[in-house]
């Protein structure tokens, strides 16, 4: 089957296609990287929900200081493709791993993030032993019970560990506060939001009266940034997926100020009296932490998606579309949508401009 190639009509494509709208998708990335300029923080958006290097370095190049990547062979792989900057929000624990970010410095500069004291030796010895220094931050756990080291005491006696190996650079903090997002109304999100942050700023404190030195205080999902942006402890956020702003987002988190930019192009394949078939199942756009939603028309009700098919009840009343009619879903959730397309068709006025491969899907350890 012909893949979609720059120039090709829209109507001409064949389905099911993710697509991204480019004129859309750039308003979002300038809007964010604005929004933490002018609140005075930098962007660090995370490249999980795109894993595409063309995305990453039109976010650099549009404001962004760095990426933030899941895991370390999404690092190795953008630091491949020319991006020189990047936050390593996970831990890793493996003498191999250990040694792949050591090596990875000598191209650019990729910053750990640790939460057990036990990595701090292994890592420092990996360091040694590629003749570089590997900067790290302490994650802490600031409400989310995921992962993170407890606030108070034991971020310290962590921070004056990494401080005290000459092979690690000590660059500060990062927390996460995911647990907030679906909070509501604004005031009570608002509230949740600034007492997640506040412990990583009295943390920050509480390094600063002992002697340690912290440059970054990293936080904020797309769910939260706008929250986290006005918080003045907060020096960057990793806000990444909402370039593409997908529903869960704006239903769920209430984000509203950012525009619907990433949907899939289906096609009727079935139908009867009462509900139609298209051609796109949860193998090609998920539903569990959002349902799709379909645009420009109000006749459809999802029912659910099988491998294969998503099926939509007919509302009462209404005609339904045809066989063969295209119907446009807006994303649920970009993070568990985007890995299972090989590339987003980027268009712009009714046509294909750019095809831009996720060429990091499958990077997993």
């Amino acid at each position: 089957m012909n893949t979609p190639a720059p120039g090709q009509a829209i109507g001409d494509l064949e389905t099911p296609v993710l697509l991204l709208n480019l004129d859309c998708f750039e308003s979002n990335v300038r809007q964010m990287a604005a929004y933490c300029r002018d609140h005075g923080k930098e962007w660090r958006p995370h490249s999980k929900a795109h894993k595409c290097p063309a995305i990453a370095h039109f976010e650099l190049a549009n404001g962004a200081c760095g990426i933030t990547c899941a895991k370390l062979s999404e690092a190795e792989w953008m630091v491949a493709h020319g991006v020189s900057s990047i936050l390593l929000a996970n831990q890793i624990v493996s003498p191999v791993k250990f040694a792949a970010l050591a090596r990875l410095q000598h191209r650019a500069e990729v910053i750990a993030a640790v939460d057990n004291i036990a990595v701090v030796e292994p890592m420092a010895a990996a360091a040694a032993a590629a003749g570089i220094r590997i900067p790290v931050v302490v994650e802490i756990d600031i409400g989310m019970k995921r992962v993170g080291v407890e606030p108070g005491p034991p971020v310290l006696v962590l921070a004056k560990a990494i401080s005290d190996q000459p092979r690690l650079v000590f660059k500060g903090l990062m927390g996460y506060e995911g647990h907030v997002l679906k909070c509501w109304p604004h005031s009570a999100k608002q509230k949740a939001c600034y007492q997640a942050l506040d412990i990583l700023v009295e943390s920050r404190n509480l390094l600063a009266a002992n002697g340690i030195q912290v440059e970054i205080v990293s936080a904020g999902g797309t769910g939260s940034y706008e929250l986290s942006a006005l918080h003045p402890g907060v020096t960057e956020l990793q806000a990444g997926g909402g370039v593409f702003m997908d529903a869960m987002y704006r239903r769920t988190c209430h984000v509203e100020a950012l525009t619907p930019a990433l949907t899939v192009l289906t096609t009727v394949t079935s139908r009867t009296a009462n509900h139609v078939v298209v051609d796109a199942g949860f193998k090609t756009l998920s539903s569990g932490h959002q349902p799709p939603e379909v645009l420009g028309r109000s006749d459809l009700r999802l029912r659910g998606l099988s491998a294969e098919h998503g099926t939509f009840d007919i509302v009462e009343g209404r005609a339904g579309p045809a066989l063969g009619e295209r119907i446009e879903l807006l994303v649920g959730y970009s993070d568990s949508t985007t890995f299972l397309h090989n590339y987003f068709v980027a268009i712009r006025k009714g046509h294909v401009e750019k095809i831009w491969d996720i060429s990091a899907r499958g990077l997993l350890r």
